[in-house]
């Protein structure tokens, strides 16, 4: 029995205002994680309305359960929030939340893997009863593959000499777990950063590579879209600049609708604008960020589907 890691849902009050437009609707919380935004939906509908739960992660899909024995109106599904055109059916709905990252169950369980900062197996994976494992791809990349990875999704300037050196020490010892491999990085940097560990934007980055979190959500934002009711909302709480960009260029680029030559002269109707950004991008408040150091990242993103 693992003990319980507490959890304090970022952006609460302000996703669950931006997402409800009914009542009575159906929503998706597509990252549900413990529970905390889901919960405090479910308090803002009518017995009517309906919540419908997607995540990876077995120990949140357990306290899904738990939810819906309490509630009738939730439902939990098992998997990525990829799947996030087959749940309901055919019928569309009236609004998806994304709460994307890693949650502070899942980085403070050393057996997870996650966190440099406890020694635990160097494992990573959201759901870890599928995939493969941090240990399992740093014991067969290559290393040029591992450098573009640290580089790319941890803008590590230093991932070339992070990459060489996994190399060389996985050959003396399989590198299995999060302290080993977080003083083989520690060690290959030749300057460090004040207030933060050599390790972090690494870890971060062999994180989303190995959930495979980036194209997960290009993937995901398509499909919600389509999905969603028009006058739905979409609701996209990011941790990391390159989440943040995928959804802030989405949410532009069908704002602005299709793209035509400038000569041509083009009706409003004939644009195809398929959303509507609401507002600029909400961070949490000071008072937020001093309670709950991890929301000092967030960024969420609000839009409205037109047709």
């Amino acid at each position: 029995m693992h003990k319980a890691h507490a959890h304090k849902t970022v952006l609460l009050y302000e996703a669950v205002e931006a997402l409800l437009t009914d009542p009575s609707g159906v929503y998706v919380d597509g990252t549900f994680g413990r529970g905390g935004h889901s919960r405090l939906i479910l308090s803002s509908l009518t017995e009517q309305g309906r919540l419908i739960g997607i995540d990876k992660d077995p120990a949140a899909i357990a306290t899904g359960h738990e939810l819906g024995q309490q509630d009738s109106r939730f439902s939990i599904h098992h998997g990525s929030f990829t799947d996030v055109d087959s749940v309901n059916g055919e019928q569309q709905v009236d609004g998806i939340l994304l709460d994307l990252g890693v949650s502070s169950p899942q980085l403070d369980d050393p057996e997870r893997g996650f966190s440099f900062m406890q020694e635990g197996p160097l494992d990573m994976r959201m759901n870890h009863q599928e995939g493969e494992s941090a240990a399992e791809w740093l014991a067969r990349a290559e290393e040029q593959e591992i450098s573009r990875v640290i580089w790319e999704y941890g803008e590590d300037r230093f991932s070339r000499r992070m990459a060489r050196a996994i190399v060389r020490e996985r050959e003396f010892e399989p590198i299995l777990t999060t302290k080993r491999l977080a003083s083989i990085i520690a060690a290959a940097c030749p300057t460090k950063e004040k207030g933060k560990h050599p390790a972090t934007r690494a870890f971060q980055a062999i994180r989303i590579h190995v959930n495979r979190e980036l194209e997960d959500l290009v993937l995901c934002l398509d499909r919600a879209l389509e999905k969603l009711k028009p006058g739905g909302r979409l609701v996209v709480i990011s941790f990391h600049s390159l989440e943040d960009r995928i959804a802030k260029r989405f949410i532009r680029k069908h704002q602005k609708g299709d793209e035509h030559p400038s000569w041509l002269p083009v009706r409003e109707d004939q644009l195809n604008r398929r959303l509507k950004s609401l507002g600029k991008a909400i961070k949490p408040s000071k008072q937020e960020v001093a309670e709950n150091v991890r929301s000092r990242s967030a960024v969420m993103r609000v839009a409205e589907k037109l047709v």
